[in-house]
């Protein structure tokens, strides 16, 4: 009997939806980890490459992100393969993927939840959602936009 080769490497967030995956290396979907799970992810915090991974599934580029994560553009774009960013930023990061996460789940499609995020929405005055990324209480209103398109109601 030949022994299955089982790779060292954690496996990547599973979001929901079909195929959608964020490259946090979890056991288990970001969606159903617990607050101290997340709270460890980011005290450990989130290195370069997940960063990347996290980058290219939301379609997002430097300035963007920066922006949306309240820090230099150099900030993002120096740091390495697998050296972590520090835990404030690590845990805007996991926030911001959180939002990502709900919308893949709920939209069920990666494609059409990128371009939701920047088309501008009523239930947000004519904004886009993704100029309410940059904090706290603007990454809620989107998580509780989405949540009323996941249980139907008009938003």
């Amino acid at each position: 009997m030949v022994a299955a080769q089982v790779s060292d490497a954690p496996a990547p967030v599973y979001l929901g939806g079909r195929g959608n995956y964020l490259p946090f290396h979890t056991s288990k979907p970001q969606s159903k980890m617990t607050a101290f799970e997340k709270i460890g992810l980011i005290r450990d915090g989130i290195s370069k490459k997940d960063f990347e991974g996290f980058k290219q599934k939301a379609g997002l580029d430097y300035d963007q992100l920066a922006a949306t994560l309240s820090v230099a553009r150099a900030t993002l774009i120096n740091k390495k393969g697998t050296e972590k960013f520090n835990q404030t930023l690590s845990e805007k990061i996991v926030s911001l993927a959180d939002i990502y996460a709900y919308g893949y789940e709920v939209f069920e499609d990666t494609e059409r939840f990128n371009n939701w995020i920047f088309r501008p929405n009523q239930a947000l005055g004519g904004l886009p959602p993704f100029d309410f990324l940059d904090n706290q209480y603007g990454r809620e209103e989107v998580k509780d936009l989405i949540g009323r398109i996941d249980y139907g109601v008009y938003s």
